[in-house]
């Protein structure tokens, strides 16, 4: 079969011919039927070998929605023919995170070869994916695949910022979401959805503001010397009681403390490698920077719920699997509108 696969860190991914997966004891064979398409995996193009501690090759791809194709012995809970979308962070399954649904923080990650489908193991920029346990698949129904496949990282990545932090989004609250693409556009939407909060968003492109606008947003802002004093302006000088970073550059940090108040939070999402020089000083009093890292199954299951009510709508771009490289250029490029989706032919 055809997949799209990392075979050089450092090098743009590529599509081969590889062995058709079997699943054993306690697997499922999905066929993929939509696969986002991630900046992640971008980094995963560009970063040298090393950084990461995964063997290659692997195919791409860990927003994944598929039809159950084939169950390994001894699976339950799922029938051929089954709508799903897999849960990304794939942990250990056994720890008291994982046992709570919280795989993308497993205490065992670092003796776990891998993330993920998609992130050191095969994943579903191909036709047939294989997945270790039907723990990690959650049910769409009539959901429309390519509708559902970013549910499980631009969506839940979101979610999962926006959920920890609510409290800090009361009323009269101020968030900023730098970034308004695959993430952002997300987070500006489950941002309206789900608080009260005034929503200012970030990002260099003017269709991207004026969508967010669409959304939800507020105010849009384009991040230049002004940035700091718009926002601030945006609100009443107060400043934001939540920053979400989808980019991470030296930039985009400096950005999200300049424009806290007091109590606020930056979360640094985006992994653009920047950094935030921190003393007691350079954040206002009380004001905490925090990393957050994809998100809970039970968080991905409250999306997929939002998702099937119409409350919730991921713009996307649809490619078939043949044009997958075409994609992840035109995402380089900045040319994608929301998310691409890769659908398999047939």
């Amino acid at each position: 079969m055809k997949a799209l696969q990392l075979t050089q860190f450092g090098a743009r991914a590529v599509m081969r011919d590889v062995p058709v997966p079997e699943p054993g004891p306690g697997q499922v064979l999905l066929q993929i039927t939509a696969a986002g398409a991630c900046h992640s995996d971008l980094h995963l193009m560009e970063w040298p070998e090393g950084k990461l501690p995964w063997s290659l090759p692997f195919t791409l791809g860990h927003e994944n929605a598929g039809r159950v194709h084939t169950l390994g012995a001894g699976v339950t809970g799922v029938a051929v023919g089954d709508s799903v979308l897999v849960y990304g962070p794939w942990g250990c399954g056994r720890c008291q995170p994982c046992r709570l649904g919280r795989e993308n923080y497993c205490e065992r990650a670092a003796t776990i070869p891998a993330a993920g489908g998609g992130l050191g193991v095969d994943g579903g920029m191909a036709e047939l994916m294989l997945v270790p346990s039907p723990r990690l698949l959650v049910p769409i129904g009539s959901l429309d695949p390519v509708q559902a496949a970013p549910l499980a990282d631009a969506a839940l990545t979101s979610y999962h910022a926006i959920r920890s932090n609510m409290d800090r989004l009361e009323p009269g609250s101020s968030a900023v979401v730098i970034g308004v693409g695959g993430l952002g556009h997300m987070a500006v939407q489950l941002l309206a959805r789900v608080s009260a909060t005034r929503i200012i968003a970030v990002d260099v492109d003017e269709r991207r503001l004026a969508s967010a606008r669409e959304l939800g947003a507020t105010d849009a802002v384009r991040p230049d010397d002004d940035a700091a004093r718009a926002i601030r302006a945006a609100t009443s000088n107060v400043g934001a009681s939540l920053v979400l970073d989808n980019v991470g550059s030296d930039q985009t940090l400096a950005l999200g403390a300049a424009v806290l108040r007091p109590e606020g939070r930056l979360v640094v999402i985006g992994l653009d490698g920047g950094s935030l020089p921190l003393s007691f000083f350079s954040i206002p009093y009380g004001a905490q920077v925090s990393t957050s890292y994809w998100g809970t199954v039970t968080e991905l299951m409250e999306l997929v719920a939002l998702a099937q009510a119409g409350r919730i709508r991921v713009q996307t771009e649809s490619f078939p699997l043949s044009r997958a490289v075409d994609a992840y250029d035109r995402l380089r490029r900045g040319e994608v509108a929301g998310r691409a989706v890769i659908v398999p032919e047939g």
